[in-house]
């Protein structure tokens, strides 16, 4: 299994990236997905996940009405799209694969598979 996090990159405040996350060795369809983002010396952080319906999605309180989740099971990618990014979004960011049912999905203790990360930074 491979998770392959890019798009990241050095934006200013108000400006917007998309990251992906190239999923191979499992479906999309049988496991949930996140988004987690971590800076040096904290907890890594949940920001994003959905389903592996695709029915349910779930966001940081931070990043609601401003970041998206969607995935595209046909290209077996997620992707992240970041808008009116903040200096306080900056981070690596990783995407990750959660099998299992649909809870507790905020844990990253809880996922299976992580991909290496991808560094966005957000200047004011």
């Amino acid at each position: 299994v491979q998770l392959q996090a890019s798009g990241g990159g050095l934006v200013q405040a108000g400006d917007s990236l998309r990251l992906s996350c190239a999923v191979s060795g499992l479906t999309l369809s049988s496991y949930h997905m996140g988004w987690f983002r971590q800076i040096p010396g904290k907890e890594r952080e949940f920001v994003a996940a959905i389903s592996r319906t695709g029915i349910s999605t779930d966001y940081l309180d931070s990043v609601k009405g401003r970041f998206t989740i969607s995935r595209d099971t046909a290209k077996n990618i997620v992707v992240l799209q970041m808008n009116s990014l903040k200096p306080e979004d900056t981070a690596v960011y990783y995407c990750a694969a959660k099998s299992g049912i649909w809870f507790a999905y905020g844990s990253s203790a809880q996922y299976d598979y992580w991909g290496q990360g991808t560094q966005v930074t957000v200047s004011s």
